[in-house]
């Protein structure tokens, strides 16, 4: 205890959630593998149910190192505040390769795909139907967390639970906007390059969507529990600015991939 009063640095305990974690995710490649060739989904399922539980409880820890403990000095958190925005920018360079593919296929149709594009046989979404609605919700989710975060700065509590509750349910609501366009998806992700290019591109958008409304929530719940004050609120932040790098994303899909990649290459 002493070391931790006499610097204001934090000091990692040792913990299994790394390790765990690590498991799970290689797990979790594994399932998707069997779960592709096999059509066997039990490896798959149980890695997210365990990924699932190490969240929480890591989550648990960080909330409680940084609530009671006083762990998270003004230094930690500045390391904290650049580890997330270093986080945000690998994401950047993940999404950017996605749609290098999807502009090299765009601009460059090949033989193989009928040098056309769309390729043949392949019918786009209208992106003025449900692709504009996503976008209205995401963009609408994306002020209500805005609205919050200035809420907890005012010392509103009151409001700053009802704007943050309201984007959770909005991120869900994507979600499952999103799950019935798949649905009803007149191609398939096996139809081409356009086919591939596009289920991969929306999928992990799709995916960063649910995880964070799962951080949306954890955050939600330690609102509501008083775990922030206004001085005090980097992981409500750190939340903001990954569900505002969510909506950018989703404005990029909606203008390049859903209305000028679905149109006919001049």
């Amino acid at each position: 205890m002493s070391n931790r009063i006499c610097h204001p640095y934090h000091l990692v305990d040792i913990s299994p959630w790394p390790i765990l974690s690590s498991v799970g995710a290689l797990g979790l490649t594994s399932g998707f593998v069997s779960w592709f060739y096999t059509k066997e989904t039990s490896l798959f399922a149980f890695r997210i149910v365990l990924l699932l539980i190490v969240r929480l409880q890591w989550w648990r820890d960080v909330s409680r190192e940084s609530t009671y403990q006083g762990l998270h000095t003004k230094i930690v958190e500045t390391g904290m505040r650049w580890g997330i925005v270093l986080f945000i920018v690998s994401e950047v360079m993940f999404f950017s390769s996605f749609f290098w593919a999807f502009f090299h296929s765009r601009l460059s149709p090949n033989v193989e795909i009928g040098s056309q594009w769309p390729p043949a046989g392949i019918q786009p979404f209208n992106p003025f139907s449900v692709p504009l609605l996503n976008t209205i919700i995401l963009l609408s989710s994306g002020v209500r967390v805005t609205w919050s975060h200035h809420a907890i700065i005012g010392g509103n509590l009151a409001e700053s639970l009802e704007s943050l509750g309201l984007t959770v349910v909005l991120g869900v609501y994507f979600t499952f906007i999103q799950l019935l366009e798949y649905i009803e998806a007149p191609f398939t992700f096996s139809d081409s390059v356009y086919g591939r290019t596009f289920f991969i591109a929306t999928g992990f958008h799709g995916l960063h969507v649910i995880v964070g409304t799962l951080f949306l929530g954890a955050i939600l719940y330690r609102l509501r529990r008083c775990r922030f004050s206004k001085h005090h609120h980097f992981g409500f932040e750190a939340a903001a600015w990954y569900w505002h790098f969510v909506d950018v994303v989703w404005l990029f899909l909606f203008v390049w991939i859903y209305w000028w990649g679905g149109r006919e290459y001049l």
